[in-house]
């Protein structure tokens, strides 16, 4: 069999890895950050009585404007093009995360922090979409796997590289080098996105039929910008008002967090008063709504261990923050096989009963135990590095495999032009698990002065993510499949 050689899809794959690597190291640092800044009393986290309570709530805050923009950005992209809003989502994001490096008080990080969030919320359905679009349909769990890798590398550059970036900076920062991360990490993202802007073009084929008014084609920044902006107006002071008069009222951070993720419901309930035909279709489809649902525990374990990580390894005797960052990464290197292994494992068993649904039981039904294994290990007091360095790897890769296998499942049971706007909803309503995630386990941790019960309860949510996956129909999801072959 000749070999294929290198096609424009390829590369397509290749600068939306870029993409999201550069997405995830960008929201990865405030962990690590944050972990240094309780650590050494720093900055608005000096003499705090719940530091872990408020640094998740940093982090869930970022996640509630995330989340808010998942299906309006979907939607965008339907009706923009989905490379003007990749891009612009970068741009948006490099500016964002250079900001944050400025800022002097908590407020202010926060509401850096928010906008960051806005700005990458619409990143997610739009390069699910795109890779859809221009990808051979028995490739498309592959390409989904290769770009989803970038998220992998990112989480572990921003685990590991964000600590050495302070550790260079203290010599001159002193105790401003919290800062110097984002300069460095902002001024990469901007130029990955000039990167993006220059060769991730469709291919230009005189020769084929192209409808040139596809969101796969078209790229209309103007307008993207213009909606993007007006939407995150909207939403940044939604979320900001919930901050300001939750405090002023003296909420707690987790009562904080519950009141925006009911912001989540009323978005739906809005989108389908105004957008009736367009929502009702991916609302009522059972198949697609428990995959909504998985996403939620899937997104609590993501942002449990990217936020937390290295706190709950230093905290088990994983020793200084370089060393406990060392271990802790070993969790987000297993993606670098873990994304494309199961991208092409879904690919296999795309047109056999049951296949995508089998796989994706599986793989979590494993994570599930992998989970509950690190969390006995660590709570029973022990913490050989490099058995937990293992057992990290090891659900890692579990975790990171399954996800392009869901993504591709969700993709066959929806037409292609509705494309964006459903990943938009799966991660619109799987962010509820990243918005509540890092507070809730952070205020347990200061409540119980351990990481072990937190670890528990993210292994039971994603023994609850394995029964929503069960419930699919099989049927309905064989009859999609070879449909759309």
């Amino acid at each position: 069999m000749k070999k294929e050689g290198l096609q424009r899809y390829h590369t397509i794959w290749g600068l939306l890895f870029l993409g999201w690597f550069v997405s995830y190291v960008d929201r990865v640092a405030t962990g690590p950050i944050i972990t240094y800044m309780i650590e050494n009393e720093v900055s608005f986290f000096a003499d705090v009585a719940n530091p872990h309570g408020i640094g998740g709530l940093i982090g869930s805050l970022f996640f509630a404007g995330f989340m808010l923009m998942q299906f309006p950005g979907g939607y965008f992209g339907d009706r923009f093009g989905y490379r003007a809003i990749i891009i612009l989502s970068i741009v948006w994001a490099g500016i964002a995360t250079l900001l944050t490096g400025l800022v002097g008080g908590l407020v202010a990080f926060i509401l850096f922090r928010i906008l960051l969030g806005l700005g990458e919320g619409v990143f997610y359905s739009n390069d699910r979409s795109y890779i859809a679009y221009h990808t051979p349909p028995e490739k498309v769990g592959l390409g989904m796997g290769v770009a989803l890798t970038g998220l992998s590398v990112g989480l572990t550059a921003g685990t590991l590289g964000v600590p050495y970036l302070i550790t260079v900076a203290e010599p001159f920062m002193g105790e401003g080098a919290w800062r110097f991360p984002f300069f460095v990490t902002g001024t990469i993202t901007l130029i990955i996105a000039l990167l993006l802007f220059k060769y991730m073009k469709p291919k230009n084929d005189s020769s084929a039929s192209v409808d040139l008014t596809s969101p796969g084609i078209k790229a209309q920044f103007g307008k993207g910008l213009l909606y993007m902006s007006m939407y995150s107006a909207v939403f940044l002071v939604i979320v900001m008002g919930i901050y300001y008069f939750s405090v002023k009222l003296g909420l707690s951070s987790i009562a904080i967090a519950v009141i925006l993720v009911a912001l989540c419901p009323l978005l739906i309930l809005y989108l389908y008063t105004t957008k009736k035909s367009e929502i009702k279709p991916l609302i009522a489809n059972k198949n697609l709504f428990l995959l909504y649902l998985f996403f939620i525990p899937i997104m609590w374990h993501l942002w449990f261990y990217g936020f937390w990580s290295v706190s709950i390894v230093k905290d088990f005797g994983g020793g200084a923050l370089m060393a406990a960052a060392l271990i802790a990464s070993f969790n987000g290197l297993a993606g670098i096989i873990g994304f494309p292994l199961g991208g092409k494992i879904s690919d296999i068993v795309a047109n056999r009963p049951n296949g995508r649904r089998n796989v994706l039981a599986v793989l979590t039904a494993v994570l599930t135990v992998t989970i509950f294994i690190f969390a006995v290990y660590v709570m029973m007091g022990n913490n050989n590095p490099i058995v937990m360095s293992v057992i990290l790897f090891v659900s890692g890769l579990f975790f990171f495999a399954l996800q392009p296998v869901a993504h591709a499942l969700a993709s066959d049971l929806t037409p292609e032009k509705s494309r964006g706007s459903m990943f938009g909803m799966l991660n619109l309503i799987g962010e509820i698990g990243a918005v509540l995630s890092p507070v809730v386990s952070g205020v347990i941790r200061d409540n119980t002065g351990s990481w072990g019960l937190p670890l528990l309860l993210d292994g039971a949510l994603m023994a609850v993510g394995l029964v929503l996956v069960l419930a699919i129909s099989s049927k309905a999801v064989r009859k999609n499949v070879v449909s759309l072959a």
